[in-house]
């Protein structure tokens, strides 16, 4: 599902990623953990495509067969929103929109049909147990409630792959356990692929493996 050779990044005199090769299978559920300034969401923004590694011999990126380090800004954004998923520690949801429209958003800028959009978008909310707060906006909604809707919106374009940064950096422990059952339930239903960035040693050993990064490398 994601094989990546010699991935390195500078940031001008800073190399924080030594050259990380890295293979994860499809419907993996991975952990990455590691002290701060290890590396861990540089490398997962280069993972996720969000940023590009630096360029270096034999260097490359594959996820679900593609070649992402060959393609154009704009076919990357297409590959981006069709076969991938985000979901932040901050769940960056639009104040404005409603639960259901901030859900529908990835879909429609993939130019998918508003009917079938919102029908598939229904369904994942009623999924995660918010059937009564679809037409809430974020500010009405509790922490872990605005998370769910954020792991909705992850998954209305049916990604291959989903990148998780601190998911539950900011919800209680309750929330926090319940958001962590999620994904493996998640990954029985749909058959997503799950790389999750986090300091929360309970939800990195559930994982089928727990990946280690000490200065820039992936140590175990």
């Amino acid at each position: 599902m994601i094989q990546a050779k010699n991935i390195h990044k500078y940031y001008d005199q800073l190399h924080v990623l030594k050259g990380v090769d890295l293979h994860i299978k499809k419907g993996e559920i991975v952990s990455i953990v590691g002290a701060s300034g290890a590396g861990k969401t540089t490398l997962l923004q280069i993972l996720g495509t969000l940023d590009n590694p630096s360029v270096e011999k034999g260097t490359s990126l594959k996820i679900n067969g593609y070649d992402v380090l060959d393609m154009k800004d704009k076919g990357l954004s297409t590959f981006r929103n069709l076969h991938l998923g985000f979901i932040f520690q901050f769940h960056n949801l639009l104040p404005e929109f409603t639960a259901l429209e901030n859900v529908c958003i990835p879909a429609f800028i993939g130019k998918k049909d508003k009917k079938t959009t919102e029908t598939e978008a229904k369904r994942l909310l009623s999924y995660l147990g918010l059937e009564h707060r679809m037409n809430h906006k974020p500010g009405e909604l509790s922490g872990g409630e605005q998370q769910r809707v954020a792991v909705a919106r992850a998954l209305i374009n049916k990604p291959a792959v989903i990148f998780a940064d601190e998911p539950s950096g900011n919800l209680d422990t309750a929330s926090a356990e319940n958001l962590h059952h999620l994904f493996f339930k998640l990954r029985e239903e749909f058959g997503q692929t799950f790389v999750i960035v986090t300091h929360n040693q309970d939800l990195a050993n559930m994982a089928d493996r727990k990946l280690v990064m000490v200065d820039g490398l992936i140590s175990v």
